[in-house]
């Protein structure tokens, strides 16, 4: 099977297109960026054709399915064109910039029959997998609380066009910040870990020292604090930060009434879990990735066999939809400095 690439940044390069080339049964037939440049270079390199628009690219009958790579604010209208094309798409997140895109999202892969999903990686490290097989089996007991962080020095660095010029800092083609780009992973996990969604939330989205190329504070939020409710009653919080500057933290702690779970907080175990009486029990699985150290992040393997088996795939624009409207009510709990119920 052909696939193509919409949107030929870092995120593209990085982890679509060596993960693709890693499958077996999937051939990139194409490319397309607004820089034409930048996609034809990928093409001489990887192979493929390099498409002036994404009509050329969605019109060629050979490309069954696409990665949408591009920035936020063209998630859903770059979705939309290609599902309503024939294409089947894995979407990169955030899913969209407004929930009514994310909707709209889902309703069109449904008339259309055709596969919709998003890129979630976090639900895919080895060490959340198997804490929520852990946590399944009551190895800290009942759930009460917990934390769960994302954050690192910034997108700076990692944006194909590096510093304050980056868009991650443009409010038109991101219109979220640290929230949308690692809020929104670690509030698709904590949903994923508990089997449980998030009903009420009451969060701080802020900016508190990114400065863009006049030195101005930027127009996106580069920190954000939210204490999430759950169905289920347990309660927790969820911090995204554009500004830890020396060390990433990508770690979540979950508490239970017989014992502690630590996941990605130990250089050594990848899982720690203290027991009521002290006694502790390790995990060495894998290490997180960072954004200087990407390995295989299975979002790809996964699209793949959904499209190999015809079949929903687990991280479905459907699945993530709870996790966008946890997002959403964070964001408007901030402006209005209040508490938000989710429906």
């Amino acid at each position: 099977m052909k696939v193509g690439i919409i949107g030929c940044g870092k995120i593209a390069q990085v982890r679509h297109i060596p993960e693709y080339l890693d499958c077996k049964n999937i051939e990139i037939g194409g490319y397309y960026d607004f820089n034409y440049e930048r996609a034809n270079d990928l093409a001489k390199q990887f192979g493929g054709k390099a498409y002036k628009s994404v009509d050329e690219l969605l019109n060629d009958e050979d490309i069954y399915a696409v990665s949408v790579c591009v920035a936020n604010d063209a998630h859903a209208k770059m979705t939309i064109k290609a599902l309503e094309s024939g294409k089947h798409v894995l979407c990169e997140k955030p899913m969209a910039t407004t929930l009514a895109d994310c909707i709209e999202m889902t309703e069109v892969a449904k008339r259309t029959g055709k596969i919709l999903m998003i890129g979630q990686n976090q639900r895919y490290a080895k060490a959340h997998l198997k804490a929520k097989e852990l946590l399944k089996s009551g190895e800290i007991g009942t759930v009460l609380s917990f934390r769960t962080t994302f954050g690192h020095g910034g997108p700076e660095s990692w944006s194909i066009d590096s510093g304050s010029n980056s868009w991650f800092f443009d409010k038109k083609r991101a219109a979220m910040g640290a929230m949308a780009d690692l809020g929104v992973h670690k509030t698709d996990l904590i949903q994923y870990l508990l089997d449980d969604y998030v009903v009420e939330t009451t969060g701080k989205v802020v900016t508190l020292d990114k400065k863009d190329m006049n030195g101005n504070l930027i127009e996106v939020d580069d920190n954000a604090i939210c204490i999430y409710k759950m169905k289920s009653g347990v309660l927790g919080t969820m911090t995204a930060s554009w500004t830890y500057y020396g060390e990433e933290d990508n770690s979540t702690y979950i508490y239970g009434t017989e014992g502690i779970m630590k996941i990605y907080d130990n250089p050594n175990y990848s899982i720690t879990i203290t027991k009521r009486d002290g006694t502790k029990v390790l995990f060495d699985i894998d290490k997180i990735q960072t954004n200087d150290n990407q390995t295989k992040s299975g979002i790809i393997d996964a699209f793949v066999e959904a499209l190999l088996e015809k079949k929903e795939p687990e991280i479905s624009g459907e699945s993530v939809l709870r996790a966008m409207k946890a997002v959403f009510a964070s964001i408007e709990s901030s402006e209005q400095n209040k508490t938000i119920k989710i429906n």
